[in-house]
């Protein structure tokens, strides 16, 4: 991504802001103890701001390494298991971002392709967000 690492931390640990760029997706804070141990819920579905038609995914953060990486665990009824972004400095003003997820529950093996596009077009929406 074309920024600087800190400026691509500070948006995407701004949990209830990730609903601008998830696609579908609302997020709200539970917990909030500003690294390990912040619970979130993550509703994805039609109607996110009304959390109609759609699925919970609540996490809480157990790795917290700011401005490089974030590890969550999804103990939700639906998904559970684990998720991290990572984020390397390039140079200056370019960033890698990696988000990766590696779930299971009773709809996790349901959503897998639909979660590999949605997470492919959130990304492409954080990067418009980031750049403008």
């Amino acid at each position: 991504m074309k920024a600087p690492i800190q400026k691509i931390w500070d948006a995407i640990a701004d949990w209830t802001s990730q609903g601008e760029w998830m696609l579908a997706t609302r997020v709200d804070v539970l917990e909030d103890h500003g690294g390990v141990g912040t619970k979130i819920a993550a509703f994805t579905g039609v109607f996110p701001r009304r959390a109609l038609l759609g699925i919970w995914d609540h996490m809480e953060v157990c790795r917290w390494e700011p401005p490089h990486r974030c590890d969550v665990l999804h103990y939700g009824k639906w998904l559970r298991g684990t998720g991290y972004f990572e984020l390397e400095a390039l140079d200056p003003a370019h960033t890698r971002f990696t988000w990766n997820e590696e779930l299971t529950g009773a709809l996790a093996t349901l959503i897998k392709p639909g979660l590999a596009l949605g997470v492919w077009l959130s990304l492409h929406r954080f990067a418009r967000q980031i750049r403008s």
